[in-house]
């Protein structure tokens, strides 16, 4: 018999990157979700996923808007990976994030360890979520530590150093 509690426990030892979506309210604001789950799905054309649960304020944005921008965070913004996996009514500008507008019209957290910005090619309900599936306009990476997603709790990866 399956089970949530232990189904979410499982993928807890999973260690994921962290990632901020940011997509577009119609209003034009920017709008943005902490997640870890994507994907890449092919490199001829390049295409990565996004998931968005239907109860999450991103997936009518996503859907309306056609375009993400997967923003691949630094340990050193782990205060913007808080910010913006609060609900919406606690995301109060306390925590100041910085977007640069792609040539393709997506918003890319500034400094992120890498980014691609996106167009939706296709859209796949499966469950409460729907998968998103973009094809890449721009990427761009740059250099740092990633900042990690293990057991519920943001980390960093272990030294190289240690010996």
């Amino acid at each position: 018999m399956s089970d949530p509690h232990l189904f979410r426990q499982a993928w807890g030892k999973f260690a994921t990157g962290v990632t901020v979506i940011t997509t577009f309210q119609p209003d034009g604001e920017v709008h943005g979700m902490t997640a870890n789950g994507i994907c890449s799905v092919s490199l001829d054309p390049l295409l990565a996923l996004v998931c968005a649960g239907h109860n999450t304020a991103s997936y009518p944005f996503i859907k309306e808007s056609k375009r993400f921008a997967i923003n691949i965070l630094k340990m050193e913004q782990l205060a913007i990976a808080q910010y913006f996996a609060r609900p919406t009514e606690k995301k109060t500008g306390d925590v100041e994030v910085s977007f640069t507008m792609s040539p393709h019209g997506g918003a890319i957290v500034d400094g992120s360890l890498a980014h691609m910005d996106c167009h939706v090619v296709a859209e796949t309900v499966a469950g409460d979520h729907t998968i998103f599936i973009g094809e890449v306009d721009q990427i761009d990476v740059g250099s740092g530590d990633p900042l990690i997603f293990f057991e519920g709790k943001f980390g960093q990866l272990a030294s190289s150093d240690a010996s």
